[in-house]
């Protein structure tokens, strides 16, 4: 039986495996015992590599075959389906016909309903942005209220990931002109007690700061310094002046 496309990058990508990088990116993505990324499985493969697999295959691959990648259980196999995803999208993205919009609508909905495959923080970092970001504020055929619900029902998931993402995505957002989203899903994280979701939480704050305005930043912060973590703050804050840092990390132990 021939290969399929997915069979292919799997036989390629499994062929460069370095154990010595394995070990090294195992503890960097903490997959000890009770750790974040507990059980996780590596190739030890880099980003580049992987982003070779992506532009050599994205064009040909279908959808179908990418999910196969995107539930594989090596993560850099994951991270080469979820960026064949954002390569997909990103070509669509500037589309305005039917079967543009369609398809942006269908690579999302593979998105979403494989979310829980990106299961560490750099899995969600690199696509969250560029296809649930993208699209929130794009013209779909799932029209706003679904929108809102899929990103209300992301918010409140038990599952850390599917939180991320909803943070996360923010990033595009905000970069599109609508600092209001990233505050709003600031507001209902800012009591979460993982570290990685105070820190995205701080990330797109000072996003916010950062690309729209940071009078919108110290507002928020203004209204909500009691509650903010240490953490979340210091990402926060990080772009600001030396002497307005220490004013807010004063404040923040009051």
């Amino acid at each position: 039986m021939q290969n399929t496309i997915k069979d292919q990058i799997i036989n390629e990508m499994t062929a460069l495996e370095d154990e010595v990088q394995k070990k090294n990116l195992m503890r960097f993505f903490k997959t000890g015992k009770n750790q974040y990324g507990e059980g996780d499985l590596f190739l030890g493969l880099k980003n580049p590599i992987v982003r070779n697999f992506v532009k050599k295959y994205y064009k040909e691959i279908p959808l179908s075959q990418t999910e196969s990648l995107i539930q594989n259980k090596f993560h850099e196999i994951r991270l080469c389906g979820f960026l064949i995803l954002v390569e997909k999208y990103s070509k669509l993205s500037t589309k305005k016909d039917f079967e543009s919009q369609s398809l942006r609508d269908e690579i999302i909905n593979l998105y979403l309903k494989n979310s829980t495959y990106a299961n560490n923080w750099d899995l969600v970092d690199l696509s969250a942005p560029k296809l649930f970001g993208k699209w929130f504020l794009s013209e779909s055929f799932i029209d706003n209220t679904e929108k809102e619900k899929i990103l209300h029902d992301l918010s409140f998931s038990e599952n850390l990931w599917q939180r991320r993402i909803s943070m996360v995505f923010t990033w595009q957002t905000t970069r599109q002109g609508h600092p209001e989203i990233a505050l709003k899903q600031a507001l209902i994280h800012l009591n979460d007690k993982h570290d990685l979701m105070r820190k995205a939480v701080g990330w797109m704050l000072r996003e916010v700061g950062k690309i729209c305005s940071q009078d919108s930043l110290r507002e928020f912060l203004e209204d909500n310094y009691p509650n903010i973590s240490r953490t979340t703050l210091r990402y926060a804050i990080e772009k600001l002046e030396p002497q307005e840092r220490e004013y807010w990390l004063r404040k923040n132990m009051v």
